[in-house]
């Protein structure tokens, strides 16, 4: 176990499944105490039992991160039960892919609602008990499609991801003492988001890359971990990670 991760307090969105079951798994088996949250109660459950059967600690909370008062009572939980938070990682996401042409504009309110408005919900939770206590962590989970953007299928997506970066660099500069911010840009990741799009040409097209081209969602899960086991004075600010194969 490392010593800067067991028993820190950390809150992961997004949790039932992909990266942030993965992220739970590996940071539980590292001494972390976790708190969980997905709008899906019944697989935090299982990973909840999984992880306390191979020693570690983590509570399940419902939660749909893009209510606002869904993320504040999360954080209150976590407060209740750990005592403090030290980090939250937003990982939550969406991706339904479409060209913008098919004006696909209630996936595109969606994708807003959970990728932008569920970061800034989280952060909203936190930010005060952190600057109270002097410490804290955010990771924000990004995109190497907010990096580059992802036309002609993923523009709506790509914008969601530049703003988490642009959220992410003004929190590093305007973040209290103590505080410290991590972006996180993911490539192709073995996850669910292959399986959002509801445009049928779209969704084949998405699953044959994915296919030729996904890593294991621990390739993110270990990211997350070197940027939270560092020491107090020292901030990840962006880790980009991508498969070797994967060209965009």
């Amino acid at each position: 176990m490392n010593a800067n991760i067991k028993d820190k307090v950390v809150i992961i969105t997004g949790a039932s499944s992909g990266l942030g079951e993965a992220t739970a798994r590996h940071l539980g088996a590292m001494g972390a105490r976790l708190v969980l949250a997905a709008r899906r109660a019944d697989r935090l459950e299982t990973l909840v039992a999984d992880i306390a059967r191979d020693g570690g600690s983590a509570i399940a909370v419902t939660t749909d991160v893009s209510r606002r008062e869904d993320m504040e009572a999360l954080a209150a939980r976590a407060v209740e039960h750990f005592g403090r938070i030290d980090v939250l990682v937003n990982n939550a996401g969406t991706m339904p892919l479409s060209p913008l042409a098919k004006v696909m504009v209630e996936e595109w309110d969606r994708t807003i609602d959970i990728n932008i408005k569920g970061v800034l919900y989280g952060i909203a939770a936190v930010l005060p008990r952190f600057a109270a206590q002097g410490s804290g962590h955010v990771i924000n989970v990004a995109s190497v499609a907010g990096i580059k953007v992802f036309a002609p299928i993923g523009t709506v997506y790509s914008a969601t991801k530049f703003a988490v970066r642009a959220i992410s660099e003004g929190l590093r500069m305007e973040a209290p003492d103590g505080v410290r911010t991590t972006i996180i840009s993911p490539g192709a990741v073995a996850s669910e988001l292959k399986l959002h799009s509801s445009d049928s040409d779209t969704a084949a097209a998405v699953q044959a890359f994915y296919e030729a081209n996904e890593i294991p969602a621990d390739s993110v899960a270990r990211a997350i971990a070197y940027a939270i086991e560092q020491p107090a004075n020292v901030d990840i600010s962006e880790i980009v990670l991508r498969p070797v194969a994967q060209e965009f």
